[in-house]
């Protein structure tokens, strides 16, 4: 393994993607969106379910390489409490952090700092994204539901 790859998945990576939070799936989600890289193969389903504007419970079923498994568990961990709006946010960040050397996602979402190496392995780039791209679709189709 190259040292980079091994800067890669570093200890704090491996931990996060050990302990990932909210992994049960909901029983009466306001939404479920499941996304897939199709480079790697990646899945992340989500269910959430919004009360007065922002997320209440979420869950998640994440089959993932260790990088997509380390932002899913920030995600789940940051999530509770977020409005769609914080969530998309965090998403658009996360992307340019990746892709544009940008800055580091806001709080709650500023633990995804830590996927900042991986900017340099542009094919594991979508499922590092796959939890805030579904949770982003997922919170924006509770708001709806919500508002109807």
């Amino acid at each position: 393994m190259s040292e980079d790859l091994i800067k890669l998945y570093s200890q704090r990576i491996l931990a996060l993607a050990a302990d990932i939070p909210r992994t049960d799936r909901l029983e009466a989600p306001d939404a479920t969106v499941k996304k897939r890289s199709p480079l790697c193969g990646s899945t992340v389903t989500v269910d959430l379910s919004m009360r007065d504007g922002a997320v209440a419970e979420y869950g998640q079923d994440v089959k993932a390489c260790a990088l997509g498994q380390a932002a899913a568990s920030v995600v789940g961990g940051a999530i509770v409490g977020c409005t769609p709006a914080q969530i998309a946010d965090a998403r658009d960040a996360l992307r340019r952090m990746l892709k544009e050397d940008g800055p580091t996602p806001p709080a709650p979402f500023d633990g995804l700092e830590v996927l900042r190496p991986a900017a340099a392995y542009k094919n594991r780039h979508a499922s590092i994204l796959l939890a805030l791209d579904a949770a982003t679709e997922a919170a924006e189709q509770a708001a709806a539901v919500q508002s109807a």
